[in-house]
């Protein structure tokens, strides 16, 4: 919303819940009503309509906000674990599960400004890979010189499991397959 004027704080709040209220309701269920998000939310549909007049406008900020919300994690992870590759293994455990919702979102997220979207979390995603890269490398966990990119590239197979314990424990194993090829 370049421009626009600075937000009540309680249209801040509101918009906040409706985010997080939507991406829980998204995870449960792709074709959530927008009625039922905003119910959950404690708002009106007015409301949910004033800050997101699409469906299409709602996903995509929800996307945003949770590309935001991942890359901002960084830091947090990394000071949550001793060892730097284990906060590696907890930020591509998260990733594959936002894009696994991502992806049970359909036709819902493949307009163009939904690609736009996407391609836009590209460059910082890759930057928060190169971070949680540099510091596994600094601490002699990983090989020097791995590419971020590759890496999100050869990870990408995280998000195709499913969402089921046998998918949990298929994503670790594949985790735990593309972590070896990392060390040094």
């Amino acid at each position: 919303m370049p421009d626009a004027a600075p937000q009540r704080s309680d249209a801040l709040k509101n918009r906040e819940a409706i985010l997080q209220v939507a991406h829980d309701a998204l995870a449960e269920s792709p074709s959530a009503s927008l009625n039922s998000i905003a119910k959950r939310a404690g708002v009106g549909p007015g409301t949910l309509y004033r800050h997101f007049p699409t469906r299409e406008a709602l996903l995509l900020e929800v996307h945003r906000h949770d590309v935001n919300r991942l890359v901002d994690s960084v830091p947090d992870v990394l000071a949550a674990h001793a060892a730097p590759l284990d906060a590696l293994r907890e930020w591509f455990t998260t990733l594959s599960a936002y894009v696994r919702i991502k992806h049970g979102l359909g036709e819902a997220l493949h307009s163009a400004a939904a690609q736009e979207a996407v391609s836009a979390s590209w460059p910082p995603v890759t930057a928060a890979v190169a971070r949680l890269l540099d510091v596994c490398e600094r601490a002699g966990e990983v090989r020097p010189g791995i590419d971020p990119v590759d890496v999100i590239m050869l990870m990408s197979c995280l998000w195709r499991t499913p969402d089921t314990p046998e998918g949990a424990a298929q994503t670790q194993r594949l985790l735990e397959l593309a972590i070896d090829g990392f060390r040094p």
